[in-house]
């Protein structure tokens, strides 16, 4: 592109598509002419529900009330993510957002309580973070300093359409309509025009695909390149479902491990979000269905919603003056509820390289760069779900276990195996704990820790450990429930 990207057109809608158009319209303002069109036509994939702290941020940047933003979703608060059967079947583990114990600069809590447990203090892991007893009680409150770190579990249809009304009073234009052809332009090979079926033509300088799997302008029309990682992540299939609620709502999500894949469970204020995934080579649609529909609770609100995908992601995001967010860049299974996530740092690196004037080709270079490395680092966290298991109890779990892993994450799991130690690169989503919390949670135990842990004399590292667990458990006791809270802050 030689010209300043005055005309931005988002093709697609749902929440990757919203998420764009309201974060530009509100940053951008004048400076930029937002257009997006979609079609009702066309269904959303409606995977997750599920969100990771970032979002918070996300929503604090565009000024959305949260307790606004809460009732408008139906959306309920999270602290973390139950694991349950992954490390042997019968086992069950908490992936938190909090914070565990008190880090020292050159050592995180692992090597104190790792020290500890030499010593005799036999407390496991889990006392000393406040999110997961928090999680564990069913408790939850904003609190000073926000000293309670969370997520939040939406109803991401809603979400969308909170953001259509957002991003409209801030100038976007929707225009309905399916999206018959791309038109390039024949000189730079640029996208020129998107051409829909009624016969309008919408022109732009700057186009978003927000089209999902399709990827309509990034790969069918410029060829950007796929990076296939399914023999990482076998899991290639999911089929989602929602029922009544039948109980107050947890402030956690479950992932529940089974043969051949996992299923997950997420509590909102009005229903309950479901689904399973799985691997189509070790189990078929139908017996997939019937396993769903077989562990749910309450009775079932919609049709199931089947999805095939690759997991993957596009070699290049920004590509000539097209940008992938969303699933059109690639997918990465919910587990980690990192979906929105992607859309949303995507959206933001965006902004941040916006030009003034001429996009340059080291701008695109650097997004795609940075946008890889999250994938990447994304890729491995969820790798380690599946590789760190001592299940053989079924082809899948043989196959994970035994399946080649990037040099990146054996790095990863070996320096954590032989010293305690983790080591968080550059903007790396997953922080020290997350990663402690889950290797340890799927039996990855450091053989040694930090000598800086030693230095404590028994008497001061019992006092120490006891004043962790203490404020744990008073901090807790004073909490109300979450579903109490919630009807009180945000009900819908």
């Amino acid at each position: 592109m030689t010209v300043r990207p005055r005309r931005i057109v988002i093709a697609g809608g749902g929440t990757a598509g919203w998420m764009a158009a309201a974060a530009i319209a509100r940053t951008m303002g004048r400076t930029v002419t937002v257009t997006l069109v979609e079609s009702d036509a066309i269904g959303t994939v409606g995977v997750g529900e599920s969100t990771i702290p970032p979002l918070v941020t996300y929503n604090r940047l565009l000024g959305i009330g949260e307790a606004e933003f809460m009732r408008a979703t139906q959306a309920t608060f999270k602290l973390g993510i139950l694991f349950e059967g992954w490390k042997d079947g019968t086992d069950r583990y908490f992936h938190s957002f909090g914070v565990t114990g008190k880090d020292h600069w050159s050592a995180g809590f692992q090597h104190f309580w790792l020290n500890g447990q030499a010593r005799g203090h036999a407390e496991p892991y889990d006392a000393y973070c406040l999110e997961l007893a928090a999680a564990m009680n069913g408790k939850f409150a904003h609190l000073p300093d926000d000293g309670m770190n969370y997520a939040y579990q939406l109803d991401s249809t809603l979400y969308a359409k909170f953001l259509r009304r957002m991003a409209e009073g801030d100038g976007t234009t929707r225009i309905e309509g399916r999206i018959a052809r791309v038109a390039l332009d024949d000189e730079t090979g640029d996208v020129a025009a998107l051409h829909l079926e009624s016969g309008a033509v919408i022109e732009g300088d700057l186009f978003l695909d927000c089209t999902g799997f399709r990827a309509l302008l990034i790969e069918q029309a410029l060829h950007a390149g796929y990076d296939d990682w399914s023999h990482w992540l076998p899991c290639d299939s999911a089929i989602a479902v929602q029922t009544e609620s039948v109980r107050p709502p947890v402030p956690y999500t479950r992932a529940m491990a089974h043969d051949a894949g996992w299923q997950w469970r997420i509590p909102l204020q009005h229903r309950t979000g479901n689904g399973i995934v799985y691997c189509s080579r070790y189990l078929g649609r139908d017996a997939a269905l019937e396993r769903l529909l077989g562990n749910l609770e309450g009775a079932v609100l919609t049709e199931p919603n089947v999805i095939r995908f690759v997991t993957g992601a596009r070699r290049r995001q920004w590509h000539r003056n097209v940008v992938a967010i969303g699933l059109s860049g690639g997918f990465m299974e919910p587990l980690e509820s990192t979906s929105i996530h992607l859309i949303q740092r995507a959206i933001l690196r965006l902004i941040r390289m916006m030009p003034d004037g001429a996009i340059s080709p080291r701008d695109i270079a650097e997004f795609n760069d940075q946008q890889f490395a999250d994938m990447e680092q994304i890729r491995d966290f969820l790798i380690l779900h599946y590789k760190a298991t001592d299940r053989r109890d079924s082809p899948f779990w043989r196959q994970c276990a035994a399946m080649p892993i990037p040099d990146s994450l054996v790095q990863k799991i070996e320096l954590f195996r032989e010293t305690g130690r983790v080591f968080r690169r550059n903007e790396e989503l997953f922080a020290e704990n997350s990663w402690v919390q889950v290797m340890m949670g799927q039996g990855i135990v450091p053989r040694a820790h930090h000598p800086i842990a030693d230095k404590l004399p028994d008497d001061e590292l019992a006092r120490f450990l006891a004043a962790l667990r203490e404020n744990v458990t008073r901090t807790v006791a004073g909490l109300p429930p979450h579903a109490d809270y919630v009807a009180h802050y945000c009900q819908a």
